[in-house]
């Protein structure tokens, strides 16, 4: 435990930030905490004001979606509540996986009684492969498309390939006019470190683009307090694209010269402190523009890792990454 004097001073340390825009909040958590409530009809969402979750209620049991650790028991104690409400069961019979990081499925192992585990079959693989028994794979799998049906409810799942992770799914609910795509859009909210941690920076970018492809009002994104809408999807769009944008300005205008010649035979110095310089130039005005208009804008880490991560796959993968020696 700190000293009373050291934790004094470390919070004199902390930075202030721009106060978070109320749009981008959501409902008041109970004394559990956490809320749930109705997406469309029989489909609900569940959240703790960092994670979410979903279910559908049905005549023969639950179908939940993900299963995220921070929300734990309460993921039942949603369902119960919900279910005591409308006389219907609260037995989770069907568990679908968006994908396999922890923060989202590592609550599974909690509902282990005859229950059908669902997910793509890299998610499967990539679980055998992690071993957890907070998660235990899936037992049902597919490649491309699955639809999933349970007493006369729906709900489509897609892969579009790889985004912020290998195998993260796109959930269609199409008779509850929804859609649930995880770690993609932060509705009301930047994305944190390096595009939320995502592993496919092309996928990634491309992923909101294919989710306004498809038919839906609600929009349940994984993280954070409420639900989103197609406009909050445009709004991440014109964000990345701004980033885009400087970084072309600034791969353009930043000149690597002083860098090297400063560092001289420590090259991966001169490495950094150009592309470092780059990525400030192009994340500055990102950063200025989207405080108050997006929560954590002004967090200026996540824009600034973001804006790295886009620019070196606009090197890597797109190219150049630099000019072609003669």
């Amino acid at each position: 435990m700190a000293s009373p004097a050291i934790g004094a001073s470390g919070a004199d340390a902390l930075p202030d930030y721009a106060p978070v825009p109320r749009s981008a909040l959501g409902p008041v958590l109970n004394e559990q905490g956490y809320h749930v409530g109705r997406v469309e009809r029989n489909l609900y969402w569940v959240t703790d004001g960092t994670y979410q979750a979903a279910f559908l209620t049905t005549p023969d049991g639950v179908v939940l979606f993900d299963a995220p650790p921070t929300i734990g028991h309460n993921l039942q104690r949603a369902v119960d509540e919900i279910a005591a409400a409308n006389g219907v069961s609260n037995q989770v019979t069907h568990l679908v996986y968006s994908h396999h990081h922890d923060d989202h499925a590592g609550a599974a192992s909690l509902f282990d009684t005859g229950v059908v585990r669902i997910g793509h079959e890299e998610t499967r693989r990539l679980l055998l492969r992690d071993n957890d028994p907070a998660r235990p794979a899936p037992e049902v799998t597919f490649q491309d498309r699955y639809t999933l049906e349970v007493a006369g409810e729906r709900a489509e799942l897609a892969w579009h390939g790889p985004n912020h992770s290998p195998d993260n799914i796109f959930i269609h609910f199409p008779d509850h006019d929804a859609l649930m795509l995880i770690d993609i859009v932060n509705a009301g909210w930047v994305p944190i470190y390096n595009l939320n941690l995502s592993e496919d920076v092309p996928g990634y970018i491309q992923a909101p683009a294919t989710a306004l492809s498809y038919p839906w009002t609600h929009f349940i994104g994984g993280h954070l307090g409420r639900l989103g809408t197609r406009d909050d999807i445009s709004l991440h769009q014109q964000y990345v694209a701004d980033i885009q944008a400087g970084a072309r300005e600034a791969l353009g205008a930043v000149d690597p010269t002083p860098y090297f010649q400063k560092y001289g035979e420590n090259v991966w110095a001169g490495v950094r402190g150009y592309l470092d310089a780059v990525t400030d130039a192009a994340a500055k005005p990102v950063i200025a523009k989207y405080t108050g208009v997006l929560a954590a804008a002004d967090v200026e880490v996540f824009t600034t890792t973001t804006t790295f991560m886009i620019l070196q796959s606009m090197r890597l993968d797109l190219g150049p990454s630099a000019p072609l020696h003669p």
